[in-house]
C-alpha cells in the first residue's frame, strides 16, 4: 500500500530528473530499494510521468497550439511546408517505433528489467554514450531542420528507454546531438516526443487498473500527477535556463558516480569495502 508520504517524495523525485538526462524512471525504482518504503509498482511510475507530460504541455504550450492550427490548416492531410503541422507529423513518424515495440513486449512483461544491476549498467553506460554525442556533435542544427529520418532515428533511440536507467530524455537528447542539433533544440524535441508515448503508456495503465477494479490505486496516481506537475513545471524551467550556455557534463559525472555505485552494491563490492 502506498501511503501519501511515499507518493509526495516519488512524485518530486519524479518531476526533478525527468527533464534531466539521469533516467526518472530509474530513480523510481531505486527509491524503493534503498528507502525503507515498498516497490511503488508500474502503475504510480507511469501516473507520476503523467503530471510530468501535462508540465511540458503547459510549458511548450505555444507550440501545441501552432501544432493544432496547423493540423486545421491542412485539413490533416502530412504536410511539411506548414511549420504547425510539419512539427506534428515529426513527433507522430518519432513516436512510431516505442509503439511497435511496446506492444511488443507488452505481453513479455518487463518487470524483470526493474534490478539495479541493469540500472547501474545503463545509467553509466548510456551516460558514457551521451558524453560522446554532446562532445563531438555540432549544434547548427534546429528542430525547423529536421528531416522524417532525423525524427525516426531520434525515436527509434526512445525505444532504448523502455529499459530502466537508460533515460528517455537522455537518449533522444544523445541521438539528436550525434545529428547536430543545439542542445536547447535537442531538449525541446525530446521533451515534445514524450507527449504522446506517455500518454499512451498511461492510458493502458489506468485502463488495466479500471479492469481490475483497482480504484484506490486510481486515487494514488491522481496524487502522483498533481505533486509531480508541480516539480516537473520548475525543472523545465530550470533545465532550459542551463542550457543557453551550458553542456550536459554535470549530467554525465553524477551518472558515472551513481552507475558505479549501483554496479558496485548489486555486485557486492561494496558491502566488502565498507567492510
Amino acid at each position: 500500500m502506498t501511503n501519501l508520504l511515499q507518493v509526495f517524495l516519488l512524485s518530486v523525485l519524479q518531476g526533478i530528473t525527468e527533464f534531466l538526462p539521469v533516467s526518472s524512471s530509474g530513480h523510481l525504482i531505486l527509491f524503493a530499494k534503498y528507502t525503507s518504503f515498498p516497490d511503488q509498482g508500474l502503475a504510480l511510475d507511469v501516473a507520476v510521468h503523467v503530471g510530468s507530460i501535462l508540465a511540458v504541455m503547459i510549458y511548450f504550450s505555444e507550440d501545441i497550439w501552432q501544432i493544432i492550427k496547423g493540423l486545421f490548416k491542412t485539413r490533416f492531410i502530412p504536410s511539411f511546408k506548414n511549420p504547425g503541422a510539419r512539427l506534428f507529423w515529426l513527433i507522430t513518424i518519432g513516436t512510431f517505433p516505442i509503439v511497435i515495440v511496446g506492444f511488443a513486449l507488452e505481453s513479455t512483461g518487463m518487470e524483470w528489467l526493474r534490478s539495479s544491476k541493469i540500472i547501474g549498467w545503463t545509467i553509466l553506460g548510456y551516460g558514457l554514450l551521451l558524453y560522446v554525442a554532446d562532445k563531438i556533435g555540432m549544434t547548427i542544427r534546429k528542430i525547423d531542420h529536421l528531416t522524417a529520418l532525423d525524427a525516426f532515428l531520434i525515436g527509434s533511440a526512445q525505444c532504448l528507454a523502455l529499459i530502466p536507467g537508460t533515460s528517455r530524455s537522455g537518449v533522444t537528447v544523445t541521438m539528436a546531438r550525434f545529428l547536430g542539433m543545439e542542445r536547447r533544440e535537442a531538449a525541446k524535441f525530446s521533451m515534445l516526443l514524450s507527449i504522446p508515448a506517455i500518454i499512451a503508456a498511461a492510458v493502458l495503465v489506468a485502463h488495466e487498473m479500471y479492469q481490475n477494479g483497482r480504484l484506490a490505486d486510481i486515487v494514488t496516481a491522481i496524487d502522483g500527477i498533481t505533486y509531480s506537475f508541480g516539480a516537473s513545471i520548475i525543472a523545465i524551467y530550470i533545465v532550459m535556463w542551463w542550457l543557453k550556455k551550458s553542456t550536459f557534463l554535470p549530467f554525465v559525472i553524477y551518472r558515472i558516480f551513481l552507475g558505479g555505485f549501483l554496479l558496485l552494491d548489486s555486485y557486492g563490492y561494496l558491502n566488502k569495502f565498507l567492510d
